[in-house]
């Protein structure tokens, strides 16, 4: 947070790099002679479903643990240095911290799902400056401001040659934790465990008092049920993205839930994870992993995508309506270049972009879109 007034340098700076001001696509040529650019889904080389070969990394993390297997490959074939990343904040349970791992103790410790506010980027100028080569392992709008960064900073461009995310759905905020523990009857100053996903898949939203309780929430009786005094508040930087999905990465690995009769159920099973490698960078670290035995794979038919993510489509396909109802609204829009706005209009189909767009007029007119302080 900045309390006081920057530079005008240090201002330009910010502009040129904040995913809150604007976002550009990844040339559609990254996929390649052999891949696509799916009008949804975005750029992709090559596809499967996969998990570690690690069965303690498989089960601690969210889902497959790819993320974290990516995270040890790198520093343990020496391509990178350090891995940016976040974990559990050692003062707060319920919060995250920034980190910067070296080892592959601390990239395993910084897995499992962190849903809450986080800022994996605060030491990504310090070890420019250090000359370290790093990979950045964090959200789709985190992985925009390295692809930002990289166009002003040639440093950034040499020492980040790995950026690999999630599909996300918004995080909420750090008003939401709190309130679950004390639905408990565990007051947040007394929680030593917060865990939203991970020790199983999905695995329970855990919460663990100092005196040993634990206390536990399957996956979808942990949100937006009505019986619960929390909902999912997500921040509205999120409700109007044009790429929850990571295009701008070299990998997206999300869930890959299993379906039952064309709908994703969240039985407790072994977490599978999609790989999505959408440049060579990608795909040459994909394979690279694979080859090593790290990570087991299947296949994957991509007709079973707009199933499994059924929630990521009105976000892909009517972001420009919601776009248009802010800025109806007067206020100020994210610059979202390249996302293939005519082809999101045309499936989204006008008549829902335009209810997009009216719901998101009332709702910035009323004040919705400005962040909660209590």
């Amino acid at each position: 947070m900045v309390k006081e007034k920057v530079s005008d340098e240090q201002l330009k700076a910010i502009h040129a790099v904040c995913p809150g001001l604007h976002v550009t696509a990844p040339d559609p040529k990254v996929a390649g002679p052999n891949g696509k650019n799916h009008p949804v889904w975005g750029p992709i080389r090559d596809m499967k479903r996969g998990w570690s070969s690690d069965p303690a990394v498989r089960f601690r993390a969210a889902a497959g643990g790819t993320l974290t297997q990516f995270g040890i490959h790198l520093l343990e074939t020496g391509k990178v240095d350090a891995i940016v990343h976040v974990r559990t904040s050692k003062g707060n349970p319920m919060l995250s911290d920034a980190h910067v791992s070296t080892t592959r103790e601390e990239v395993i410790e910084g897995s499992q799902s962190r849903y809450g506010p986080a800022a994996p980027l605060v030491n990504v100028h310090k070890l420019l400056d250090e000359g370290k080569r790093f990979a950045v392992i964090a959200k789709p709008c985190d992985i925009a401001a390295i692809r930002n960064l990289q166009k002003s900073d040639p440093r950034a461009k040499e020492q980040i040659p790995y950026c690999l995310t999630l599909f996300c759905g918004g995080y909420a905020s750090a008003l939401t934790p709190p309130k679950i523990a004390r639905y408990h009857g565990v007051e947040p100053e007394n929680v030593a465990v917060f865990r939203f996903r991970g020790n199983g898949w999905p695995g329970p939203l855990r919460v663990e008092s100092k005196q040993g309780e634990i206390f536990d929430l399957g996956y979808e009786d942990s949100f937006d049920k009505e019986d619960l005094p929390w909902t999912y508040d997500v921040q509205f930087r999120c409700k109007i993205c044009a790429d929850a999905i990571g295009e701008q990465a070299d990998i997206s690995s999300p869930d890959a839930w299993v379906l039952k009769d064309g709908v994703p159920i969240y039985d407790e099973a072994p977490g599978v994870n999609l790989l999505i490698a959408r440049t060579e960078t990608g795909e040459k670290l994909l394979n690279e992993v694979i080859a090593s035995g790290e990570m087991e794979t299947a296949p994957f038919d991509m007709q079973e995508m707009d199933a499994m993510h059924a929630s990521h489509l009105p976000r892909k396909l009517q972001f420009p309506g919601r776009h248009l109802g802010v800025w109806l609204a007067g206020q100020p829009i994210t610059s979202f270049r390249g996302f293939r706005w005519w082809k999101a209009l045309l499936r989204g189909g006008l008549l829902e972009n335009f209810k997009s767009m009216y719901g998101t007029w009332k709702r910035v007119r009323r004040g919705d879109n400005l962040e909660p302080l209590d």
